[in-house]
């Protein structure tokens, strides 16, 4: 084995030797003073140089993630310490103040709903206006506050895992301003729609997850010089769930969905520029 070269980021350097493995070529990480090196049979150095020169020219392109996804191993030999640590470490580390706050609003308001049983008045004060007649600037909370609803444990967790995960990039990216106006338009909007073709009955955050998932998407192939990435795997499973709610195999927010899906590609339309740009 000969050494290719040292990065100081474990997982952009797993996400590398993932990529590699699609290419055919077995290569190890090992931890350094300088970071983490990645090692490679001598006979594949010479390609293997071409792909990190080229990895290092742009690590965060798509191709690397959708690799971790296809290809991705966990056994690479290397040593995180304490895994409790290491996970509140990632939490904070790939979130911003805006995302943090969300998820615990979320957990604060589900734990005396799932625990205490206060469905009834936490319902009471945060659902949908009851009618159109019932729109009023004095309640106009109402447009926002169902994103901070959640029925059960696998609905809450489900949504601020992706919260979470497409969130966190979104504001440390592009700042906490435009991770905030995608959760206002990723609540109102949708929820409107809700709203008309089923009825107030309805809460949860998946409505701004699904914005996130069409703006994080669509930004990857507009403007990938800006970091935020989906991977079409992970998108092809979105709009599977999307479809099969649709379909009547789960009892959701459909049209939040939807809705929040094309407001999230129309703000990724407005910020690029609508033109796509190569990476």
């Amino acid at each position: 084995m000969i050494a290719l070269g040292v990065l100081n980021n474990p997982r952009a350097a797993q996400a590398f030797v993932d990529y590699l493995a699609g290419l055919k070529i077995t290569a190890q990480l090992s931890r350094s003073e300088q970071g983490v090196e990645i090692w490679v049979p001598e006979a594949d150095q010479p390609r293997a140089q071409v792909e990190f020169e080229r990895f290092l020219a742009d690590p965060l392109h798509p191709r690397y993630h959708e690799a971790s996804w296809n290809n991705g191993s966990t056994d690479n030999g290397l040593s995180y310490g304490k895994p409790l640590k290491q996970m509140m470490g990632s939490l904070f580390s790939r979130a911003g103040p805006v995302t943090l706050l969300v998820m615990l609003i979320c957990i604060a308001i589900y734990i005396p709903w799932g625990v205490l049983r206060w469905q009834q008045p936490l319902f009471y004060a945060l659902h949908f206006f009851e009618s159109w007649d019932a729109f009023s600037l004095e309640q106009g909370w109402r447009l926002f506050s169902p994103i901070l609803l959640h029925f059960d444990p696998m609905h809450i967790v489900f949504n601020l895992l992706w919260w979470w995960f497409l969130g966190g990039q979104v504001e440390q990216r592009l700042g906490s301003g435009k991770l905030f106006v995608l959760l206002l338009a990723g609540a109102a909007l949708p929820n409107l729609v809700q709203f008309a073709m089923v009825g107030p009955a309805f809460g949860g955050l998946s409505g701004v997850v699904y914005a996130l998932v069409g703006y994080c998407w669509l930004m990857g192939r507009l403007a990938p010089q800006r970091g935020i990435v989906l991977p079409d795997s992970y998108m092809t499973f979105l709009i599977l769930w999307l479809v099969m709610g649709f379909m009547g195999f789960m009892n959701m927010a459909n049209w939040a969905h939807l809705g929040g899906l094309l407001v999230g590609l129309a703000q990724a339309l407005m910020d690029s520029g609508g033109r796509v740009r190569r990476a």
